[in-house]
């Protein structure tokens, strides 16, 4: 099993990272591998936002879609990301921002999955790896296109 974990420190606002990863929508536009996401269906449970999203993952002639459940907890600033069905046996994604200050918070990102079949994860292992190790940095950088760039106190903690 692949598994991911980082911690940025960024300089943007705890609530300002959760609505940004939390617009699903957008990712086509800036998260690598994402050629499409669509969301199929929203509801509410507990105080929380629950999304199940199809998302096609692309890279030159490899194709690969899956569905998930994401379930937006702006309480707590946290988004659990639940494999439902596709090319994986398992995929586990969490995101946790945590305020600093009114400008600065930390991002907790952990991803942990594998595919199903040995033969898929030779042939796109190596690219979901390169991908998913700059999930966390592609989500900072477009935080700075939308949100404006401050100054350089982000860095990356772990």
């Amino acid at each position: 099993m692949r598994t991911f974990k980082t911690r940025r420190k960024v300089a943007h606002s705890a609530e300002d990272m959760f609505a940004l990863v939390a617009d699903v929508e957008r990712y086509p536009e800036f998260v690598p591998l994402c050629q499409s996401l669509k969301v199929r269906g929203r509801s509410t449970k507990e105080g929380k936002e629950v999304l199940v999203a199809n998302m096609t993952a692309a890279y030159k002639m490899f194709r690969e879609s899956f569905t998930s459940r994401v379930t937006l907890d702006p309480e707590h600033n946290e988004i659990l990301v639940e494999y439902l069905d596709g090319p994986f046996s398992h995929l586990e994604n969490r995101w946790r921002f945590e305020p600093l200050d009114d400008e600065t918070s930390e991002i907790n990102f952990y991803l942990e999955y594998e595919f199903r079949r040995r033969s898929l994860q030779l042939l796109m292992g190596a690219m979901f790896d390169a991908a998913f190790s700059r999930f966390a940095e592609a989500f900072e950088k477009r935080a700075d296109a939308i949100y404006g760039k401050r100054s350089s106190r982000a860095r990356k903690v772990s």
